[in-house]
């Protein structure tokens, strides 16, 4: 009979042997988990606790979905793997379940293993398509970890990594810690879109292939940007021929009461970035949404890039039936009742309680 494992059996095997993300390995300190169902997780001594960050931003729908479960075991049984130069059904129903809740005038799907090779591959079609090199992205903002997402993101997590070329960053808009010295939102807006364009024309805009934004800036703050910002942006990228990529791996897939958030505002971007709770990350995987336009210009030229795992059955599977269950059990719309009758006006309850906040979001 084996020895029932505590905690501190498990945290010690894992520290002395898996080297970690953004941390100093000799002061590690794991949280220790066994299992989990809903939003509930469980450690190796019964302890239970509400996992309030839905592990990095991604378990949607909740662990251990027996649907989603099922789904990946059902697929494993049939085929584990498969090359992605192979046709593969799972692979088309994927694509065609991120299509049919996608905006009008996207067509394909490519797929990586994670947010962070999204957008690289974001970046490679921006670039490529356009011939241009330079690609703006905010201060306020995380893209991932590879090389020039890394580089792309604006916050300190980028300082020790900065060996890409051609990225430049500028302010985005911040209601309540402002940059511009603004007083409403409205003149936040402006001042933030009037910034951009003088950096954009100071960049000499015949070289930005793209312009990445955060739907909805989530490491940095979880910042909502002003009515009109995305409009704005989208507007001034069509004057000098730029492209508009939107960053959804966090913020996407219901979680502010729409599949897309930047579907609150009145923009199309060229390219979407997708991954997290696209399939509320049972398996790796992540995907650029690619524009009718940018779909064509690839019918008769090499896309001169591909991942061993880009398409991995398991992970296409997860993904039909994790946005199958998303609309069975209506999660999108409930995220949006609860936002509106129940977390917003608590939020904005609990800021005219305490004097000591400044401000909420959400």
């Amino acid at each position: 009979m084996s020895q029932q494992l505590t905690n501190n059996d498990v945290k010690q095997a894992d520290v002395s042997r898996v080297m970690h993300s953004w941390s100093v390995q000799g002061t590690l300190n794991p949280f220790v988990i066994k299992s989990g169902l809903g939003v509930k997780v469980w450690d190796f001594e019964g302890n239970e606790y509400l996992d309030f960050s839905s592990q990095l931003v991604n378990t949607n729908v909740g662990h251990q979905h027996p649907r989603l479960v099922k789904a990946i075991q059902e697929q494993a049984a049939e085929l584990a793997t498969v090359a992605p130069a192979h046709a593969n059904i799972t692979r088309a129903r994927a694509a065609e379940a991120i299509l049919s809740i996608a905006p009008a005038g996207f067509k394909k799907v490519f797929f990586t293993n994670a947010g962070a090779d999204a957008v690289e591959n974001a970046f490679r079609m921006a670039r490529i398509v356009t011939g241009r090199d330079k690609i703006l992205s905010q201060y306020r903002s995380y893209h991932g970890n590879t090389s020039g997402a890394i580089q792309a993101t604006g916050e300190r997590r980028r300082f020790k990594n900065e060996y890409a070329h051609s990225f430049v960053h500028f302010f985005g808009p911040h209601t309540y810690r402002s940059d511009f010295w603004s007083s409403s939102e409205e003149e936040e807006c402006e001042r933030a879109l009037q910034h951009l364009r003088r950096v954009v024309e100071s960049e000499d805009p015949s070289n930005i292939a793209a312009i990445i934004l955060e739907a909805l800036p989530g490491s940095a703050g979880i910042i909502v940007p002003p009515q009109g910002y995305f409009e704005g942006v989208r507007k001034l990228c069509d004057e000098y021929g730029i492209m508009v990529i939107m960053d959804e791996v966090m913020a996407g897939f219901g979680r502010t009461g729409k599949w897309f958030a930047h579907q609150h505002a009145d923009v199309k971007p060229d390219l979407i970035t997708v991954a997290k709770g696209v399939n509320s990350g049972y398996v790796p995987v992540g995907g650029v949404i690619v524009s009718d336009a940018i779909s064509d210009y690839f019918d008769d030229k090499m896309f001169p890039g591909g991942l061993t795992y880009s398409g991995h059955p398991l992970a296409m599977a997860s993904i039909v039936e994790n946005i199958a269950i998303m609309k069975d059990e209506k999660l999108v719309e409930n995220a949006e009742r609860l936002g509106r009758e129940l977390l917003g006006p608590a939020l904005k309850a609990f800021a005219e309680k305490h004097a000591v906040v400044g401000d909420v979001r959400g």
